[in-house]
């Protein structure tokens, strides 16, 4: 039996929280197919003006966007089997031989370029358009790895997939998205970025330890990340894919239809969802950041029910969505995976880790949380990137990270800098420069000359994590030298740069 108050008091408790400090705020709604049940709203929407954050306040949904363009997608009865440069010329040829649907579930192993342009050296902070930005991907030398090995997030099969409807339909995606929002809520609309204006939208923030600051992010948004509008647009979209009528009515199973890796095991990752269960309700859901935004939506389709938590604070969103998704059903949360070892762990070669702290983890920089997994091990409580692991031998941890298996050996604190890495390295296509020194330290490639400092984190054979913080963000690239003496540098979702002494 669905229980509305508990849900509501959950969601209640969340928003006096923001309330009461004061600070940037949000809003959460429960709803059903037939209408929105409850809506909280707490905190601010503009610190500076002191406007409160209401359901009705614009917002950016940020990547809950993405399965807005699959629905327009999917209308539009494009084969999803069809390569990208099927429909797109001057892609390089890896790219170009990528299918679409594999471009959308993540598993095209498509370098995302925000990653891309870390690594390079330009902050996301820099105001990039849409082809400034293609410019760079279609200089791309290749893939992060085979097509349908992994799910690895990435924004690029969404960005290019923008295009491939723009091309078909002969329309703007703006004009896309207002015809399909025209139907559900007409405040939903796409922004191309952030210079674009949207009246009374709420201003992101992120905290620095001291003081709240605004966030920014200058590029392109692409249709991966760039729909705005408020909460109760957002519930009242949802409503509309759980109905069994109307104009969304029959998307919702096709959103959610399993897609599967190479191997012909299914990846939680969908079109623009991830698949997860709660106790024993299945759940569909997407999250969604920002620089100071951070969202989650979950719908509970057999039940007919979900939860929209939209806020701009740069705080986790999916577990307090889940926590009041919970509650209304009557489910319990996982386990915390207490018994789960901490520290760093890596492959025994290439550029693979991943960290653990409690509750935690971080694959190559992408962070989910841990719980204890039914039959043994832990498990990831997917927002995007699902995972099983187990104890093995020697105190390594084993299992699957995005559908791949993987065996990850503990990486000793005392591990020293290999001196192999040290000196001066160019990279092939771009020529920025990155400088590794025998004291530990390395200067990366950023803002044109200025340049980065980091403190490296040693791996074993020849390889070492570098830090890279802007604003809220952290960046952890691993440099590792190849056995053909080039040193690559890869994370989650960009793994194309490789450089050479020099």
């Amino acid at each position: 039996m669905l229980d509305w108050a508990a849900a509501k008091a959950a969601a209640t408790a969340l928003a006096q929280g923001w309330q009461a400090q004061a600070g940037p705020g949000g809003a959460i709604l429960l709803f059903d197919r037939d209408g929105i049940r409850a809506s909280v709203g707490g905190g601010f929407a503009s610190m500076t003006h002191r406007v409160a954050f209401t359901p009705d306040t614009p917002t950016r949904y940020a990547s809950i966007s993405k399965h807005i363009l699959a629905v327009a997608l999917l209308q539009a009865g494009l084969a999803l089997d069809r390569p990208l440069g099927s429909w797109l010329e001057d892609l390089p040829a890896a790219i170009a031989a990528v299918p679409l649907g594999r471009a959308l579930d993540m598993s095209g192993a498509l370098p995302d370029m925000m990653e891309v342009l870390w690594q390079q050296g330009v902050p996301f902070t820099a105001t990039l358009t849409c082809a400034e930005i293609g410019t760079v991907l279609r200089r791309l030398p290749g893939l992060n790895g085979a097509p349908g090995e992994e799910m690895a997030y990435s924004n690029t099969g969404w960005r290019l997939a923008q295009a491939v409807i723009e091309r078909c339909s002969g329309q703007d995606y703006a004009q896309l998205v207002a015809r399909l929002a025209g139907t559900v809520d007409p405040s939903i609309r796409f922004c191309a970025d952030e210079s674009q204006t949207v009246p009374g939208l709420a201003t992101g923030y992120w905290q620095d330890g001291e003081i709240w600051r605004r966030g920014r992010y200058g590029f392109h948004f692409s249709a991966s990340g760039g729909i705005a509008g408020s909460a109760a647009g957002l519930a009242r979209w949802c409503m509309a894919l759980l109905a069994e009528d109307g104009p969304l009515a029959g998307l919702l199973p096709r959103l959610a239809a399993p897609r599967v890796f190479a191997d012909g095991s299914d990846s939680a990752y969908r079109l623009g969802l991830v698949a997860a269960r709660l106790g024993q309700t299945a759940l569909l859901g997407h999250g969604g950041s920002l620089p100071g935004y951070r969202n989650h939506m979950l719908l509970a389709p057999e039940a007919g029910v979900g939860v929209v938590l939209v806020s701009n604070r740069e705080e986790d969103a999916h577990l307090p969505a889940l926590t009041v998704l919970a509650a209304l059903l009557g489910e319990t949360l996982p386990q915390t995976a207490e018994d789960a070892p901490t520290g760093l762990f890596a492959e025994e070669a290439g550029p693979f880790w991943a960290e653990l702290s409690p509750g935690t983890i971080s694959v190559m920089g992408g962070y989910e949380r841990l719980v204890a997994a039914e039959g043994g091990g832990w498990r990831s409580l997917p927002a995007y990137l699902a995972l099983h692991l187990r104890p093995g031998r020697d105190g390594a941890l084993e299992g699957r990270i995005g559908g791949r298996a993987r065996r990850l050996v503990p990486v000793a604190p005392d591990t020293p800098l290999d001196a192999r890495l040290t000196g001066s390295w160019r990279e092939r296509g771009t020529g920025v420069v990155l400088t590794i020194r025998g004291d530990g330290g390395a200067l990366m490639p950023w803002a044109g000359t200025i340049g980065r400092e980091t403190r490296l984190t040693p791996l074993p054979g020849a390889r070492a994590l570098a830090d890279l913080g802007h604003g809220p963000w952290r960046h952890r690239p691993c440099l590792w030298l190849r056995p053909d003496g080039a040193l690559a540098l890869a994370s989650h979702r960009a793994r194309v740069h490789i450089f050479e002494r020099g």
